[in-house]
């Protein structure tokens, strides 16, 4: 009879009484262990887990580990092959897997704004790489462009210079009032005349004038940069005609015309240029839009036909919706609203016959609602840009002082 070693008759008798038990259980309060067979003769061992008391005192879940042995021998197997141990984790409630989903709608969410902020950085860099390639292509083309059209260029530069100089003149004139300088005024006269004779006999052959009186200058068909020529300096000329007028009437004398009636002059000859301007590009736009040349087909003539007349109705409801602006201009120039009464001497003297806009004895005064006191020119001069009173900010009047400063709206209307 051959003996078996001490070692394989131990773990042999360690299997029999685990088969012949079948079941060990251990039984406790929370915290501990259960371990129970599963019926193949292998131990299953569960684990209590303890919930937080946020999560109820009958939210506790159990894990299980299944735990399968098998008997080896010499490099051999003795039982059938089993899986691997496997962990269950079990929650009665599933916090767990709520817990996970909120952290992964938290992390879509991330990812997401994650994606868009990258995908905007990288349209920037692709138009920034595709500026960066074509910019010496940009610059041969606008070089060849400023040079085909460097006379149209020079000539808007020439304009608009000369308009900013007259009119920041002009400004300062009216501000000074009795102190303005007659010379300076002449001056600006002649300038302006001058500078619109010379362009229109320095463009002669294209009869530029002809768009002051609502005809069309000899261009024969008119392309969009024609257009665009014409009616530009149209706008500026006619701006030039209407701040020579204001400098004739800075050289009326104060005694013949207060400085409150020249605002109101300033004003009302603004608003009548601004409308002028709105209408004298209408003839010129109107040609283009329906000139195509002298091989005009029937159908582009009866299109543009039909962008004229989109274009009149258009320019309807721009004039129409300045038509209030006006109404109120013309009922201003014509009743020339009193900011107040004439003060007494004794208002005066209360005063100590000193106004506190020029430092000075008064010069016709006049008493505000709110009893202030002031010359009748310097608060009409206060009030050609604001409304409010200059030492307790009463409002006094709402009405429009627009453009009773002598200044010239820069706004070109071109369309």
């Amino acid at each position: 009879m051959k003996l078996r070693p001490s070692s394989e008759r131990k773990c042999s008798s360690v299997a029999c009484k685990l088969e012949e038990k079948g079941t060990v259980t251990m039984q406790a309060n929370s915290g501990h262990a259960h371990e129970t067979g599963n019926g193949d003769g292998l131990p299953c061992l569960s684990l209590p887990v303890n919930r937080s008391p946020a999560e109820g005192s009958n939210s506790s879940g159990d894990v299980a580990i299944n735990v399968h042995s098998s008997n080896s021998e010499s490099g051999t197997r003795s039982g059938p092959r089993h899986a691997r141990p496997t962990i269950r984790l079990q929650s009665r409630h599933g916090h767990t897997h709520a817990n996970n989903n909120d952290a992964s709608g938290q992390d879509d969410s991330n990812n997401t704004d994650t994606r868009e902020h990258g995908n905007s950085i990288s349209e920037v860099l692709h138009v920034y790489q595709w500026l960066d390639k074509s910019f010496p292509y940009i610059l041969i083309f606008s070089a060849k462009l400023i040079v085909q059209h460097l006379t149209g260029i020079t000539v808007g530069i020439g304009l608009l210079t000369t308009f900013l100089y007259a009119n920041n003149s002009i400004v300062n004139q009216v501000f000074l009032r009795d102190k303005c300088s007659k010379l300076q005024c002449i001056w600006l006269l002649v300038f302006l005349c001058g500078s619109s004779v010379l362009l229109y006999y320095t463009f002669s052959s294209q009869a530029l004038y002809y768009s002051l009186i609502f005809m069309n200058p000899t261009l024969g068909p008119l392309l969009f940069w024609d257009a665009l020529w014409v009616v530009g300096i149209t706008d500026f000329v006619v701006k030039f005609f209407f701040m020579g007028l204001k400098c004739l009437i800075l050289l009326v004398p104060s005694v013949v015309m207060s400085h409150k009636c020249k605002g109101f002059w300033y004003m009302c000859l603004e608003e009548i240029s601004q409308h002028y301007c709105t209408l004298v590009s209408t003839p010129v736009w109107f040609r283009f839009l329906i000139d195509y040349g002298a091989e005009t087909s029937g159908v582009e003539w009866h299109f543009g036909i039909l962008l004229a007349l989109l274009y009149l109705i258009i320019k309807l409801f721009v004039v129409f919706g300045q038509w209030k602006t006006s109404a109120d201009v013309l009922r201003l120039f014509f009743t020339q609203p009193n900011y107040g009464v004439t003060a007494t001497k004794r208002q005066c003297s209360e005063a100590e016959d000193m106004c506190a806009i020029c430092q000075a004895e008064f010069t016709k005064p006049i008493v505000l609602i709110c009893q202030h006191i002031f010359c009748e020119e310097c608060i009409s001069l206060w009030f050609n840009r604001e409304k409010t009173c200059p030492l307790c900010r009463t409002v006094i009047s709402s009405h429009n002082h627009k453009w009773k400063d002598g200044a010239t709206s820069l706004q070109l209307r071109l369309f």
